[in-house]
């Protein structure tokens, strides 16, 4: 219990997080984020 005192607020933030990531999942942002992520590499290569 004394590790959730002493970092409570990192604690916090890592829960915040994790909802942030299952809302995402949640809401099907997945595919459109890897979309975006493969059109960036593909510029920064440049096959694209």
């Amino acid at each position: 219990m004394s590790f959730l005192r002493r970092n409570r607020a990192a604690v916090t933030l890592l829960a915040a997080a994790a909802l942030c990531l299952a809302l995402g999942i949640w809401r099907g942002e997945t595919e459109t984020v890897f979309r975006k992520a493969v059109n960036i590499c593909m510029e920064c290569i440049g096959l694209g």
